[in-house]
């Protein structure tokens, strides 16, 4: 997850946009806040834990001076949940590099022995994100030797294409290089997302940003250009220039979980509205449901992200909907709440139940996804002291079984409910009447009318099939026994399960 921004202006000065666009970006991390800028020959930076209206003010617009720079939200995937580990990360040399990561490494171990051994660097934390950024400076430093130092342009895209060729998992990166310009690349894979915008600066030459999603432009007066390819390099320089690079061939498989639940709804993604798949999500889910037969006074969606889905299956059949669960907006995403104890408290901060629509009716909530199953549980239990008479569920994705590696907080099999049990046992563990799930098929369908051009999308926690083809069982167990995996599961029962049925190549 998490969310990366960077504008490179012709004159103006960009904290302020920066952080607005951040605020855009938020629902992709609420952990922690970063971002620096370039100007005057130095860099300018703040990052801390917390939400980005609460880690800057009016104050660092006076300090984070410069006309071009870049931002993140950080979700924490991998490493601690430590404020030292906030990004963006920065190594002096070759150039002088900050570096802003969405996505996951999953060859950590080797690159950080490598790192910290061939090449006598030392990190500072046990974040990806800081091995993928030394990396790259290795491999650019490396460029300088057999190219020289006339044009950084040409090395650090050499640097580009040997670090892609080093480094395994999700990664779109976007790096602020000092007297160069700003630096964005994608995996070969194109797992997670990133698209390039410009604004017509008067008199000056174009203005360019990067994002993970194409709803930070709009609030800065940027047009969205293009996707980055997978396995693509754009380096926009300080004359604003862009210039491009086919760093490795690649091919693109998005991670279809970010149509479910992660990306924006006014988002486009690699050419698919988000939108759009989620009301082909109903209208898929939709088929189930009457095909069921079952009694069902309303519908009732799972604030926010479940709507679309649930609309279009009221609509399909003809079962009145309601908003019968009312959110405080004061509280976050559940899902990426750093700690297992911490979501689970804030399920009831976070929503309410109407009784009016509840009592004595059957109901079908619908939610977007099924994760660790926390949430649903309790808002099952709050249907039923509302006075539901009974509760049914549908999940517009399939069982979620398999860890996600690729930059999703859903790591181990302890945290997943649907992880070694059968329909019927994830429907009694919930406490639910009846439980729908989307068929894989189904949810592919959905995203791929958006782009048919898209062959396949990376589905692996639905059906355990890691695109990268470098992810091993002894990967996936070394998860299980990470501390900070074992910290976010200390006192929760496990699910069961192994990784029956996974495929570790593709």
């Amino acid at each position: 997850m998490c969310g990366i921004l960077g504008i490179a202006s012709r004159t103006d000065p960009v904290f302020a946009e920066l952080y607005d666009g951040l605020l855009m970006l938020q629902h992709r991390g609420q952990d922690a806040s970063g971002i620096v800028t370039f100007g005057d020959g130095f860099f300018h930076e703040r990052k801390a834990n917390g939400l980005v209206k609460d880690v800057f003010g009016a104050k660092d617009a006076e300090t984070l001076t410069g006309n071009i720079g870049m931002g993140h939200v950080r979700y924490p995937t991998a490493g601690s949940l430590s404020a030292s580990e906030a990004q963006p990360f920065f190594v002096n040399a070759p150039y002088g590099i900050y570096l802003v990561h969405n996505g996951n490494i999953t060859n950590t171990e080797e690159q950080r022995a490598k790192v910290t051994g061939k090449y006598s660097r030392h990190l500072r934390t046990t974040s990806d994100s800081e091995i993928l950024l030394n990396v790259l400076a290795d491999k650019v430093a490396d460029a300088i030797k057999v190219n020289g130092n006339a044009d950084p342009i040409r090395n650090i895209f050499a640097g580009v294409k040997m670090t892609m060729e080093r480094v395994q998992g999700a990664y779109s990166v976007i790096c602020l290089i000092a007297e160069v310009g700003m630096l964005a690349f994608r995996d070969p894979h194109g797992i997670r997302p990133l698209s390039v915008g410009k604004r017509e600066s008067e008199g000056a030459g174009d203005d360019y940003s990067f994002a993970s999603e194409d709803v930070a432009f709009g609030i800065n007066g940027f047009t969205k250009l293009r996707d980055l390819k997978p396995g693509e390099a754009v380096l926009i320089d300080l004359e604003g220039k862009m210039h491009t690079f086919q760093a490795v061939e690649g091919k693109l498989t998005p991670c279809i979980f970010e149509y479910v639940y992660l990306a924006r709804p006014d988002s486009m993604l690699d050419g698919i509205s988000v939108y759009k798949t989620q009301i082909r999500m109903g209208e898929a889910l939709a088929k189930q449901v009457a095909e069921s037969g079952l009694e069902i006074d309303a519908i009732i969606p799972v604030p926010d992200s479940a709507r679309p889905v649930a609309l279009e299956v009221s609509n399909a059949t003809g079962i009145r909907y309601r908003e019968a669960l009312v959110k405080n907006r004061y509280v976050g995403r559940t899902f990426i709440m750093p700690g297992q104890q911490e979501r689970q408290k804030s399920v009831r901060r976070k929503l309410n139940a109407i009784p009016l629509e509840m009592k004595d009716k059957n109901i079908l909530l619908i939610d977007d996804s099924i994760v660790r199953g926390n949430t649903i549980k309790k808002i099952v239990q709050m249907c039923r002291e509302a006075g539901a008479k009974k509760v049914y569920i549908a999940s517009a994705s399939p069982p979620v079984i398999y860890p996600n590696v690729y930059g999703i907080d859903m790591p181990t099999k302890h945290e997943l409910v649907a992880n070694g049990r059968t329909l019927e046992e994830i429907r009694e563990e919930l406490g639910a009447d009846a439980l729908f799930y989307q068929r894989l098929e189904d949810l592919v369908w959905a995203a791929k009318e958006g782009n048919p051009e898209i062959e396949q999308f990376d589905c692996s926690c639905f059906d355990g099939k890691y695109v990268t083809g470098s992810v091993s069982a002894e990967y996936l167990d070394s998860l299980e026994s990470s501390s900070r995996v074992s910290k976010k599961i200390k006192d929760m029962p496990a699910a069961g399960g192994s990784w029956n049925g996974a495929t570790l190549a593709t």
